[in-house]
């Protein structure tokens, strides 16, 4: 009796560690998910921060073609180089993903941006020597493809969030997420008029 006591005993303990190692298993995949899922987040966010810092790098460029016409409106000169220099001096961190009011402050001088661009566009429509200087039509022509690339990078970057979000909110995994700090990612969201790239051609 008392060894079929420690044959059972022993049979319970192994099927105890079996338990526990296969536990541990499916704690380490699922953190390793959760990982992964959030570098993708990360990667397509710096694709995104890419293309944004091309169209600001275009900017200046295109100011100073702009700017040799001398009776073109200095307003909308200026509304472009201070929204640019608003965009400069946002601080884009990663930690920008989980805050809610830094990625709308974020979201919020690009709009100002894309809408000062907008105008700037829409004035050269005034100047036909200017719509047909061979450097404003190149400059002109990179913004588009840039603002193109904009769009596809924030529409993989939501697709990626999206996947990450609803990683970290299944069930049993969110008990995982919530112990190692993954927290919920923002989406880009349309702002009225942000559906459509500013225009740029005539």
């Amino acid at each position: 009796m008392k060894n079929k006591g420690l044959i059972v005993g022993s049979a319970i303990g192994g099927v105890l560690i079996i338990g526990i190692i296969l536990l541990v298993m499916w704690g380490i995949s699922v953190y390793n998910n959760l990982v992964a899922s959030e570098q993708n987040v990360l990667k397509q966010w710096s694709q995104v921060e890419n293309q944004y810092q091309r169209r600001a790098d275009l900017i200046p460029n295109l100011v100073n073609t702009v700017k040799g016409y001398a009776n073109f409106e200095k307003e909308v000169l200026t509304q472009v180089t201070e929204a640019r220099a608003r965009v400069g001096q946002f601080n884009v961190t990663p930690e920008v993903l989980n805050d809610p009011q830094a990625f709308e402050k974020f979201q919020s001088v690009q709009g100002e941006l894309s809408s000062a661009l907008s105008r700037l566009l829409a004035v050269v429509e005034n100047y036909p020597e200017l719509k047909a200087n061979e450097n404003f039509l190149q400059l002109q022509a990179q913004l588009e493809g840039t603002e193109n690339r904009i769009s596809v990078e924030r529409k993989r970057f939501n697709e990626a969030v999206q996947e990450y979000n609803t990683m970290i909110k299944r069930f049993p995994a969110s008990m995982l997420a919530g112990m190692f700090g993954f927290r919920e990612k923002q989406y880009f969201k349309a702002v009225q008029g942000a559906e459509v790239p500013p225009k740029v051609e005539f």
